[in-house]
């Protein structure tokens, strides 16, 4: 006879009429469930071209507090009365097929594991899982034709069955960790696109040095040459032309109106004033290539939100090759092996996840500096990564700027970079005025990693002379694809990745509401993981564990990190089904 953890496995046993759900009724933490409490809801149903699965552990992420704290007003929920139609959050699932429609049995099979990818498109629209679509923060759920047959394809990806389930629900913050460092950006103009190319007086030959195979063309204040390159390609059906008047006369506010935002806005010299004022213009994933020779003398305003968000980027050239701008010093945006690295808000999970990946990779960076204000998550952070360091021979240091003031803090800085300036800055802290103090400590060719989700219309003061006159660049992103989550699942099936070092505290369905507000407050240096078909057990630390659960424990490794283990015997100790 199958023991109760085998039974689970294969998903044999008969499933319940009832199950419990975390549903959000609107902003706020209170309007998360009912009274604090999970909510009893039927089982769902499913049609013949749905799959019932269970939800076997699930994360909870800061992007889940961030539609807590919203409600109808977060984008991915807009237009949604939350007091009508509830979301079931949770986006880090692991699952297991428990029912398969009719006209999925060639397809699928009670027992098949997987993982989700949440950023789900149908029909050429977001449908994201655990924001659009019901999430994981619930025992069971239905899946649809909007994951079985996506945009790209099924957003189920499969699990090896002797994956733990934390390991696999980990996939999915790890990813984006990994995409951070895979972002390649356009490195010419954007063909079928918009381009605003905005001149300067001075005397300067410029020369395009690519082919402009944009729709439409926007010149404004441009010198006889590139007007007179720009108008024979016009002449000769390339594109359509239009040049405006002189940048003072125009009303950008009706250029945006008109055009809808220009995939490509290149600014000849050195107008901060200009480049502040065209830089609300860039569409989606648009880049500004500033080409320019002298100091812009000032900062400028730009909306570091879209850098993470929409994809924005920031290039540039002191040569007059406008083509030069274009090229990316590091494709794709890799740490840059042997270099210096620098990560702001490090202590936080994600943070955590970032320095481990650099320090466990394979010729990653040689120095590392991890700053945080909070001592605590410093002390777990170097006590989960210096072993790993010291042993492959790396530089890593731990401080926290509150604890220096701001002059010592500075010189720190700069003698750690040995007075060459970062190669990578990995921003993880979603505050503008880090992004401001960390530009003047990047390296020539250094890059600027925005990670932290700021919300679109977040200003940084800038100082952008760095982009064309030291080839630094500022990139930024967020999620991940389909791609980062297979490669990531496989680094994690074949023993390459730990992901399961990432996780600080667990707890069964009922300890939900207490993991958001723990998230919500940074409580953990670590993520969270929920086990739905645990039942009664409160949100724990690990390490406390060794108190409540000593059997559990006692399965850790070196006594400090979780491992699929020590999470068979806590289901085997606690499952409920």
């Amino acid at each position: 006879m199958k023991d109760k953890l085998q039974a689970y496995r294969d998903a044999d046993y008969c499933l319940p009429k009832e199950i419990l759900a975390w549903r959000l009724y609107g902003a706020g933490i209170e309007n998360f469930g009912k009274d604090g409490k999970p909510e009893k809801i039927p089982m769902p149903e499913y049609g013949p071209d749905e799959l019932l699965v269970r939800i076997d552990a699930v994360g909870i992420c800061f992007s889940d507090v961030k539609v807590i704290n919203q409600g109808n007003n977060h984008p991915r929920i807009t237009g949604r009365d939350l007091k009508k139609n509830p979301v079931i959050l949770g986006h880090e699932p692991s699952v297991t097929v428990v029912g398969v429609g009719e006209n999925l049995r060639d397809r699928f099979k009670k027992g098949q594991r997987f993982i989700v990818q949440a950023d789900v498109f149908y029909g050429g629209k977001s449908m994201a899982f655990g924001y659009v679509l019901p999430g994981a923060q619930t025992q069971y759920q239905v899946i649809g034709k909007e994951i079985l047959e996506g945009d790209e394809g099924c957003y189920l990806l499969p699990v090896k069955p002797s994956v733990g389930y934390s390991e696999a629900a980990l996939t999915e913050p790890w990813a984006c960790v990994v995409a951070a460092y895979r972002i390649s950006r356009r490195q010419s103009v954007k063909q079928g696109g918009r381009l605003w190319i905005v001149g300067a007086p001075g005397d300067h030959d410029y020369t395009f040095g690519m082919n402009v195979n944009s729709k439409h063309v926007v010149a404004t204040d441009l010198d006889w040459s590139l007007l007179d390159t720009l108008e024979m390609w016009a002449g000769a059906g390339k594109f359509e032309l239009t040049i405006t008047p002189t940048f003072d006369e125009l009303d950008l506010e009706e250029m945006g109106r008109r055009y809808g935002g220009f995939d490509d806005i290149i600014i000849l010299g050195s107008d901060a004033g200009v480049i502040q004022r065209c830089a609300p213009l860039l569409a989606k994933d648009g880049i500004m290539n500033i080409v320019a020779f002298e100091p812009l003398g000032r900062s400028v305003k730009i909306d570091i939100g879209k850098i993470h968000y929409q994809g924005h980027s920031y290039v540039g050239t002191k040569t007059t090759k406008i083509s030069s701008g274009y090229s990316m010093v590091r494709v794709p945006s890799e740490l840059k092996s042997g270099g210096t690295a620098w990560y702001i808000g490090a202590g936080g999970p994600m943070g955590q996840m970032h320095v481990q990946r650099a320090v466990d990779m394979p010729n990653g960076p040689a120095r590392i500096l991890c700053t945080d204000v909070d001592d605590a998550r410093l002390e777990s952070l170097m006590s989960r990564v210096l072993p790993s360091a010291e042993k492959k021979g790396l530089e890593i240091r731990a401080v926290n700027p509150s604890r220096l003031g701001r002059k010592k803090f500075y010189r720190l800085v700069e003698d750690f970079a040995q007075g060459r300036g970062f190669d990578d800055v990995i921003v993880l802290a979603p505050v503008a005025s880090l992004v401001e103090e960390a530009i003047p400590f990047m390296a020539e060719e250094g890059l600027l990693n925005i990670f932290a989700g700021f919300p679109v219309g977040t200003i940084a003061n800038i100082d952008l002379t760095g982009v064309y006159e030291k080839n630094m660049r500022l990139v930024g992103s967020s999620g991940s694809k389909i791609k980062d989550m297979l490669d990531t699942l496989e680094a994690t099936e074949s023993g390459e990745l730990a992901t399961d070092k990432s996780v600080a505290a667990i707890g069964g369905i009922e300890a939900s509401w207490e993991g958001m507000l723990a998230t919500k407050e940074g409580r953990f240096t670590g993520k969270i993981i929920i086990y739905p078909h645990i039942r009664g057990m409160a949100l724990t630390p690990i390490q406390d564990l060794k108190h409540s659960l000593p059997n559990v424990y006692a399965k850790f490794t070196d006594g400090v990190f979780w491992n699929r283990d020590a999470e068979e015997e806590l289901l085997r100790t606690l499952l409920e089904f």
